[in-house]
């Protein structure tokens, strides 16, 4: 579900400057639309684990920097991997 960003601050219970520093870190990429930023879901729950390796596991913005970049190779290898599956039942058939 795509939502905008009054939405997205309010569901993520950040303020405009934490965002606007997240997105500076490129901790998010927001698409621009003609009615503004647009965030989805996982932007929310990607807010809600920045906040808890923050606030609870006490981490600083070069740690976040490294485990979100660590989080977004995973998530990209586990895309390539299920491709590289599909690709393989097609030659199979």
């Amino acid at each position: 579900m795509i939502i905008t960003k009054k939405e997205f601050l309010i569901r993520s219970g950040l303020q405009v400057q934490t965002l606007e520093f997240w997105i500076e870190q490129e901790w998010f990429f927001p698409e621009q639309t003609s009615l503004g930023l647009s965030f989805s879901d996982a932007d929310v729950a990607r807010a809600y684990l920045i906040r808890e390796l923050a606030e609870k596991i006490g981490a600083n913005d070069a740690g976040i920097d490294v485990i979100l970049h660590l989080l977004d190779q995973l998530h990209g290898l586990r895309y390539a991997f299920e491709q590289l599956q599909v690709d393989m039942k097609g030659k199979t058939n």
